[in-house]
């Protein structure tokens, strides 16, 4: 490896805090019901992930983990005849779902799991994710090692913890004994990530004949691959070199503007950037998608389309930069206080070494710039979907004030915010994730034959996707009453049914206790000082 490469690669080891050492693994703990010889959901309406509207009452029939029929029993507001109803077998469970609602599993494509800088364990993430129906999970990076997300995904798969289905994708080099610094060690590396059992590669940037290499042998071998396209790299190799070499998605947005530019061929740094400074990086970011070919040019129009022509997928997370238009939003999310543990929400705040934690003096000016960059970059990705394009959701959370779970269910507010439906949102949360990750023919949709990767609850999130919070939403009732509802009832997954309230409030009582520990509050940042400088100057 280049020495310009090796400190690259060692500098996003660290930039995006992927754990050197293993957080604390999930304990083994069957805490869910099932799966059972067969389940029946009754008189429930489904809301399928396919883009179908929704449709109920029906009785969904899963035997064995798999969904064995759909069946139509009755019509909205009229009494359901029971002999026409499925029997319940010997051994059965069932489920009265009459004025819910049922969506397929989520899928999360940019999910962490934790990290030592954090303090964020395993079964504080899983349970959180668990708890907002995300059912299915790529680890893009393996920063607790591959070794470490595979036992997980293991145990998983039988059931043994609390915790999504995973898919893990290492990040390029990881691992490895000698430097990379030639295709053909770039091939070798890749051969040996796949008999590892890695389901795919998780690239930040490369020298442009190492990245080749890399990518289409990842390519040969069936694998797929993500990429965040690091400035450092992007000069020389965007996100169409990426897509013509194989790469199966890109994450946030880099290297996407730079495939736009016209009239440079390099972002258009202050004379005083440095790139490790993150006030810097994400500054500057902010004003990137400015740079690119206007929406609906020549340019703009035929990157579009040669990605799609490649079948490429966008993953945006939108979220997880949403602190750079409206910092004050996300630092006063309300599940911070119930839900955030004290060592996250330090990791949190302003800071020159945490990533994520640029706020070194974000103002009005930052946050302008911000709201102006997704326009364009909302413009381009609601496009991409129209055009038939594959768009996905994920989260990156445990960064910038995210909530793992939370941040996700605001990544589908923010794609509904784009110009999605929001039964395209809800495609990209199911279908799309399962096609990205070549799992659709078992999961990602209810439908017969799919496996039985479910949410169950009671608000239409049609209607409202804030009622997907794990806090839910509030309303008022006819009596002028102010109630809280929503959030998930059950999460189903491989037909084992998990109490979504009770996981949170699992996780409640772990921050609760971490809290009671340090007798700990979370405080807006500097608030106290501020006040204490004003009394002490009156006095």
């Amino acid at each position: 490896m280049h020495k310009h490469l090796y400190i690259l690669l060692t500098f996003f080891l660290f930039a995006s805090h992927i754990a050197i050492s293993q957080v604390k693994e999930a304990p083994i703990v069957q805490e869910g019901e099932g799966p059972f010889n067969q389940l029946i959901i009754r008189g429930v309406t489904i809301i399928s992930g396919t883009g179908a509207p929704p449709r109920g009452p029906v009785d969904v029939i899963i035997e064995n983990n798999i969904i064995k029929n759909i069946k139509n029993v009755g019509y909205p507001g009229v009494e359901i005849n029971e002999g026409n109803r499925p029997k319940l077998k010997k051994g059965g469970k069932e489920i009265d779902g009459e004025g819910m609602f049922l969506l397929p599993g989520f899928v999360d494509m940019h999910g962490h799991i934790g990290g030592s800088s954090q303090g964020a364990d395993a079964e504080y993430v899983f349970k959180l994710w668990m708890g907002h129906g995300i059912t299915t999970i790529r680890e893009p990076s393996c920063g607790n090692g591959l070794d470490w997300v595979l036992k997980h995904k293991k145990l998983s798969e039988e059931n043994k913890i609390t915790a999504p289905r995973i898919l893990a994708y290492t990040v390029f080099g990881q691992g490895s004994k000698d430097p990379i610094s030639t295709p053909e060690q770039a091939r070798s590396w890749v051969q040996q990530n796949a008999k590892n059992g890695a389901d795919g590669i998780k690239f930040f940037g490369l020298a442009p004949k190492i990245f080749d290499a890399a990518l289409r042998e990842n390519k040969k071998l069936g694998l797929r691959s993500a990429c965040h396209h690091a400035q450092l790299d992007v000069a020389r190799w965007n996100v169409i070199n990426s897509a013509e070499a194989g790469l199966t998605s890109m994450e946030h947005w880099y290297g996407l503007p730079e495939a736009l530019f016209e009239n440079q061929t390099i972002q258009n740094y202050p004379l005083d950037y440095n790139y490790q400074n993150e006030q810097h990086r994400f500054e500057e970011a902010g004003r990137l998608w400015k740079q690119a070919a206007e929406p609906y040019s020549d340019h703009w129009n035929n990157v579009m389309q040669h990605l799609l022509d490649l079948d490429f997928t966008l993953d945006p997370t939108f979220n997880i930069y949403e602190a750079s238009r409206d910092l004050h939003r996300a630092r006063r999310e309300e599940w911070h206080e119930i839900y955030t543990l004290p060592s996250l929400w330090r990791f949190f705040l302003p800071s020159k070494i945490s990533h994520g934690s640029y706020w070194h003096y974000w103002g009005t000016e930052q946050e302008v710039d911000w709201r102006d960059n997704y326009k364009l970059w909302m413009t381009f990705v609601n496009e991409y979907k129209n055009r038939g394009g594959r768009v996905t959701a994920g989260s990156d959370s445990g960064f910038i004030f995210k909530l793992y779970g939370f941040g996700y269910i605001r990544e589908l507010e923010l794609l509904r915010e784009a110009g999605f439906h929001p039964l395209e949102v809800l495609r990209s949360a199911s279908l799309y994730g399962a096609e990205a990750l070549g799992i659709d023919d078992e999961l990602g949709s209810i439908e017969v034959g799919k496996k039985a990767d479910l949410i169950l609850l009671e608000e239409n999130p049609i209607k409202n996707l804030k009622s997907l919070y794990g806090t839910g939403t509030i309303k008022l009732t006819e009596d002028n009453e102010i109630v809280r509802v929503g959030g998930v009832t059950y999460t189903i997954k491989d037909g084992v049914i998990y109490d979504a309230k009770k996981l949170l409030n699992d996780v409640r009582k772990m921050a609760d206790k971490a809290k009671a520990k340090e007798d700990f509050k979370v405080n807006q940042p500097g608030m106290d000082e501020f006040f204490k400088r004003f009394e002490e100057k009156r006095k």
